[in-house]
């Protein structure tokens, strides 16, 4: 089943426009690049937060989605253990005044910015369970084929 709803359409923009403007942005980009997560996981990261154009009038397959969601919520767990350190001792040498202090905000803002991804990713998820089980109908929902969203709560909360 593919989704063409609106709503699933405005919140991933939300969570991509999010993620460019305050999570991977110059100043943190990096920092996050030393995150140890596998090349499939940042090809599913890129896809979610850059590429929804392409999905526009296609829509968005379910299983494909949930490993879109998946990927987004071990972001945010390696990002929360391994990141934030690492954004603060990065280097300040070549910067201008004013970009030092726009590195600061984005440095001091980054575990708030984090939690805000995550309840963006969470309330996408929970959208999406809602209408696999509205569209299964009798069957079992998609959801059901992947036994790592039964992580999604650990990696999003912390």
């Amino acid at each position: 089943m593919q989704i063409k709803t609106p709503e699933v359409y405005s919140m991933i923009e939300a969570i991509g426009h999010h993620y460019k403007n305050n999570i991977s942005n110059r100043f943190t980009r990096g920092a996050l690049s030393l995150l140890v997560l596998d090349n499939a996981t940042w090809n599913q990261i890129e896809e979610l937060t850059e590429k929804s154009d392409n999905y526009r009038y296609q829509g968005y397959h379910l299983d494909e989605l949930y490993g879109l969601i998946l990927a987004m919520a071990r972001f945010i767990a390696a990002a929360r253990k391994q990141g934030a350190q690492t954004l603060r001792y990065g280097s300040v040498d070549k910067l201008n005044a004013q970009d030092r202090v726009l590195r600061d905000m984005v440095v001091n803002n980054f575990a708030s910015n984090l939690n805000i991804l995550a309840d963006s990713v969470n309330r996408l998820y929970v959208k999406v369970v809602e209408i696999d089980k509205e569209a299964a109908a009798g069957r079992q929902p998609v959801y059901t084929r992947f036994p790592d969203l039964g992580e999604l709560g650990r990696y999003l909360v912390g």
